[in-house]
């Protein structure tokens, strides 16, 4: 979901992307709970990023056709749980993973100072050679 990384400047921004990010895990995670039920599956059965994309897939409908009517929504909805159900993933009890994220270094150094600065002290070893 591409939380690893937050894109807002100021604490109050970052805290309402990080609500925002919840209540969308959280929302997703409903979604995914409402097709398991409709097809007598466990939730942890069905793939978390089918149903992203499952979701993704669905959005120009939704807002092409959005204005319609209550039993078309419900009928788009339903076929949305259907399609979410059908991506499934495999029972592995025996497997497990560390929880660790290998980052990969960037191939230049971090900026740690103003722009302006850097940019000048940059102009200052190209006028010196």
């Amino acid at each position: 979901m591409q939380v690893d990384i937050l894109r807002c400047k100021t604490p109050e921004l970052v805290r309402k992307e990080l609500w925002t990010h919840v209540l969308a895990y959280n929302l997703i995670r409903t979604i995914i709970a409402q097709a398991a039920s409709k097809h007598g599956l466990d939730p942890r059965s069905i793939s978390f990023k089918g149903a992203i994309q499952t979701l993704e897939a669905f959005q120009p409908l939704i807002a092409l056709r959005g204005e319609q009517d209550a039993a078309w929504r419900s009928q788009l909805y339903q076929q949305l749980l259907d399609a979410i159900a059908t991506h499934r993933v495999a029972d592995r009890p025996d497997r497990f993973e560390p929880r660790r994220k290998k980052r990969r270094p960037k191939p230049h150094d971090r900026l740690m100072k103003p722009r302006h600065q850097a940019k000048r002290e940059m102009l200052k070893g190209v006028r010196g050679k």
